[in-house]
């Protein structure tokens, strides 16, 4: 059996126990400590800390584009890559204390096939029964790790649905890329009623507490599954927050659960949906919006002070997306948002 070793958080003044044989991140997460994390895969630096005391820790391999080796020689490390092997104090240097102490426990689960059916010419709706334990609790807007069966891999993707659904269902919307590992699986290899293992929840793409501020989403491609569960969430829970959802396609056939969204402003107070094509041609007979959805942010936002935007989509249009909305007034720690990549891990 590996040693154990302490870790403490600062400046949140939090302690924990990390086997040599865990990632800090994962054994943060097991025991009810939400850190900030995206890719879990040492490619989207959102985990990035630094070591205040103790330096006896090793790294799985990551991406040198998240922790370059200069940075690492200063002491940074990247949590969901980083094993302890002394005791340790780290500053976190990304973090949010409404969700700190709120992280639900990390569970495995089998879960059967019911449905796998397109929704545009390359996003799969699937949708996932759960057999052993019969639920799982998330937060809206949180992912699961869903393994590859035949590999030793997992990919991670956001539910669609709430947790409030009795059904024991799993909602994934998922893009399918040419040769990813998951997407040629989930092309060819998946039938209805056929078992996959995941584990979950994790993420920090939830719906922060506010009586009044008003709510910003922008999304594009399978982007639309966390920001569709918090849309839906906030309907089952008659939050009635001001909301627009901003979401970006290149032609009419990329844009899904239109029917939905536009019966959502019937039933929602003050939502509004906006599609935007970047690419119509005359096939598309679009009289709507035309532009890159953070072209059409800031030409109809208006002033964004007070607001929480939540950003989900390709990693170029959330990085435009948290460029511009503090410029339009929101504040940068009100900009929430998971990092994907969409080689190697969470894209495929």
């Amino acid at each position: 059996m590996a040693d154990k070793h302490h870790v403490r958080f600062e400046p949140v003044g939090i302690e924990i126990e990390v086997d040599e044989d865990q990632n800090i991140l994962r054994a943060a997460a097991e025991q009810g400590i939400m850190l900030m994390h995206g890719c879990k895969e040492g490619q989207c630096a959102a985990c990035k800390s630094f070591l205040l005391e103790g330096d006896d820790v090793d790294h799985d391999r990551y991406s040198t584009f998240a922790l370059p080796d200069y940075e690492r020689e200063e002491g940074f490390t990247l949590l969901c890559r980083a094993h302890a092997y002394e005791d340790l104090t780290i500053e976190l240097l990304n973090y949010d204390e409404e969700m700190i102490h709120s992280g639900l426990p990390i569970q495995q689960a089998v879960t059967k096939v019911v449905s796998n059916e397109n929704v545009t010419h390359d996003m799969r709706h699937l949708v996932l029964r759960l057999v052993e334990p019969a639920s799982v609790k998330f937060f809206p807007g949180q992912y699961m790790d869903i393994a590859v069966p035949g590999t030793e891999h997992t990919r991670s993707f956001s539910m669609a649905n709430t947790s409030s659904l009795e059904s024991g269902q799993l909602e994934f919307v998922i893009k399918v890329y040419p040769d990813g590992l998951f997407s040629k699986f989930l092309d060819t290899g998946v039938s209805v009623g056929d078992r996959l293992d995941i584990t979950g929840p994790f993420g920090v793409f939830t719906l922060r507490e506010s009586v009044s501020a008003g709510l910003v989403f922008v999304g594009g491609g399978a982007g639309m599954a966390p920001i569709l569960s918090l849309l839906r969430s906030m309907a089952e829970r008659d939050i009635q927050r001001t909301a627009t959802f901003y979401y970006g396609a290149r032609r009419r056939r990329d844009l899904c659960f239109e029917k939905e969204l536009r019966e959502l402003e019937e039933s929602l107070p003050g939502f509004k949906y906006v599609p935007a094509l970047s690419e119509p041609d005359d096939a598309d007979e679009w009289d709507g919006e035309v532009g890159l959805i953070t072209d059409v942010v800031q030409r109809m936002a208006g002033d964004l002070t007070g607001a929480d935007a939540y950003v989900c989509g390709p990693p170029p249009m959330v990085e435009a997306a948290v460029e511009l909305l503090p410029a339009l007034g929101v504040a940068e720690d009100r900009v929430f948002y998971d990092k994907f990549t969409t080689s190697g891990d969470a894209g495929e």
